[in-house]
């Protein structure tokens, strides 16, 4: 593959005349690349367009286009006769989500209140679809200075994230083919939910059976499921699990688990049609704390993850030029619907 740099601080400017990238993009991602990695500051003089057309072998028109997208997007500005400099040391993220649920909300909304102004957030959803996710990924290469992903199950994840190097990369919420050397933030979605049941054994006892709810629409971590069966095994209890919620009846003196909260709006209204309280007839455990649950019915228990600190530590590592590896704890919220 052909590839040309030019000299002093201007190394930054490869330009891949085999790649299917169009020219002024490479040398716009180069640019704004640079200027992430701090190569380029504010201030800094760029090279003329003459010496950038002469050193990579571009057309005048490739490069004009270059530096208009960047004059249009604020990163440079350009003086007459004296040519072009970069006036802004703005950073771009790429932050990528499964879906924008109300817990997902608070993630984000922590993660951007915990990073400078000069960083922009570009938010994207991969829907848990793997076409979407490697379109994304590929669109991205070269764009941002950092990348905050949030994986899924799709044995092709791995290969795809290769693309993106390690330092800039950060894997968040599930930790499923994460390599040894990537940085995450994770949750645990095993042993700490195990605990969490351990903790409200006591609860449980009030009911009859516990039924897990684990909808056939579900993404949510199949270990989950594993670790519930195990616990009540472990420790007798009767239970069940419902994957289509065409079967769910509500029962008196019964006690669900779900991690869908289509799931929780379905057993309140079964609630209310069959005048039964939750907490003291019938119980619920939630997954996944969001700003209502402590204010509907008379407040709804919940097993989750910290969001915010989630979405804080995923700042930090935007922020900070260092290793990061560390699973945020999962716990158990009390309130009057067990």
């Amino acid at each position: 593959m052909e590839q040309n740099s030019i000299g002093k601080n201007e190394t930054f400017f490869d330009i891949h005349h085999e790649s299917d990238i169009p020219k002024y993009q490479q040398l716009v991602n180069a640019i704004n690349n640079a200027i992430a990695e701090n190569v380029l500051q504010r201030g800094d003089v760029l090279p003329s367009v003459n010496k950038i057309c002469k050193a990579n072998a571009l057309s005048r028109d490739t490069v004009f286009k270059a530096y208009s997208i960047l004059k249009e997007n604020g990163v440079i500005e350009s003086v007459p006769n004296k040519g072009y400099y970069v006036a802004n040391e703005t950073k771009r993220v790429l932050l990528v989500l499964d879906t924008f649920k109300a817990y997902k909300e608070v993630l984000y909304h922590s993660f951007v209140n915990n990073i400078s102004n000069n960083i922009i957030v570009d938010l994207q959803f991969h829907h848990y679809n793997i076409d979407n996710f490697k379109t994304i990924v590929n669109n991205s290469i070269g764009k941002y200075y950092k990348y905050v992903i949030m994986n899924f199950e799709n044995e092709s994840i791995p290969n795809i994230l290769t693309k993106i190097p390690n330092d800039k990369l950060l894997l968040i919420d599930w930790n499923i083919y994460a390599r040894p050397t990537n940085n995450y933030v994770f949750q645990d979605f095993g042993n700490a939910f195990y605990n969490v049941l351990k903790e409200s054994l006591h609860l449980f006892k009030k009911y009859k059976e516990l039924v897990f709810v684990y909808p056939n629409y579900s993404d949510h971590p199949k270990e989950t499921l594993e670790f519930f069966i195990r616990f009540c095994r472990d420790f007798n209890i009767e239970s069940k699990t419902i994957r289509d919620l065409k079967d769910f009846k509500i029962q008196k003196e019964y006690a669900y688990i779900s991690t869908s909260d289509r799931f929780l709006g379905l057993f309140l209204e079964k609630c209310k049609d069959n005048n039964l309280e939750p907490g003291k007839e019938v119980g619920i455990l939630s997954y996944n704390e969001t700003p209502m649950k402590k204010f509907i019915y008379k407040g709804i228990t919940v097993v989750s993850t910290d969001f915010r600190a989630l979405g804080t530590r995923a700042a930090e590592f935007v922020t900070e030029e260092k290793e990061l590896k560390q699973y945020i704890p999962t716990k158990l919220i009390l309130r009057e619907s067990l």
